[in-house]
């Protein structure tokens, strides 16, 4: 009788012990609801994203919203017309719920656009030279993938041989010493949140938050790539996310084949 009293006490404790650990398990997720600091009133589809989890959301139409986070996560809000913040998630967030988040508006200033006019003289051969030329041809490598290499109206062929076979540099320097940031480049392509959000976007904001990089190492990654000036500004983010997600997987084929020449003629030696 006194064994089955202690079995009994201690299939009780243990059942207790898994009502404990259930009951106090941490959230997976936070919930929050953004406000206007000019009107107090929600905002809806502002863009959220999970920087350390690369997970991307936006809010409803009362300002709600719910995301996939962790303790010390850090969530970037961004809306137009209002400045974008970040904002930490803490254990208190987690274990109390919903929190109220404020952004405040953004004073907008235009600045001044002067348009030349075409001074047409009625001459097709003089009229032409006015006429602003861009060129965006884009240039296919035998034996890599993707859609393609865009090169500018001068030095075409040098500047794409001279990428593919010259990558080391400032490449490596972007890409190799920043692995973490550039595994994010694939979460962001999975997120179809993100992708979303980025194709309305023109800022560049979003991908220089998740990538770590300045707003000129970013131009520059492009630009190496052999994208065009027009490209550079008139792409919208996902497209610039694509470009440079494309480049870096040509990049590192590239040191692959590299590498694996070295070797070869290391062992002939």
């Amino acid at each position: 009788m006194r064994y089955l009293f202690i079995l009994f006490l201690c299939l009780t404790t243990v059942n207790g012990f898994g009502q404990d650990s259930t009951a106090t398990k941490t959230p997976t997720t936070v919930k929050g609801t953004i406000i206007s600091s000019s009107t107090d009133e929600p905002l809806s589809e502002v863009n959220i994203v999970n920087i350390n989890q690369v997970k991307g959301v936006a809010t409803d139409d009362t300002g709600a919203f719910e995301i996939s986070a962790k303790a010390n996560d850090t969530l970037h809000l961004s809306y137009i017309g209002y400045k974008s913040i970040k904002v930490r998630v803490t254990n208190d967030w987690l274990k109390f719920g919903n929190t109220e988040i404020v952004m405040t508006e953004l004073a907008l200033a235009l600045e001044e656009v002067t348009v030349k006019s075409l001074e047409l003289t009625g001459y097709l051969e003089v009229d032409m030279k006015q006429v602003p030329i861009r060129s965006n041809n884009q240039y296919r490598i035998s034996g890599l993938y993707g859609t393609g290499y865009e090169g500018g109206k001068t030095n075409i062929a040098t500047k794409v041989l001279g990428a593919i076979f010259n990558p080391a540099d400032f490449l490596y320097n972007m890409f190799g010493k920043k692995p973490n940031e550039m595994h994010k480049l694939k979460k962001m392509k999975e997120d179809d949140e993100i992708r979303n959000q980025l194709a309305t976007r023109f800022d560049r904001e979003m991908l220089l938050v998740l990538l770590q990089v300045t707003k000129f190492d970013l131009d520059e990654i492009v630009n190496q790539c052999n994208y065009s000036k027009d490209f550079i500004n008139t792409a919208n983010d996902l497209q610039i996310l694509d470009a440079i997600s494309e480049c870096y997987e040509e990049y590192k084929v590239i040191k692959k084949s590299k590498e694996r020449k070295s070797k070869k003629k290391k062992g002939k030696a």
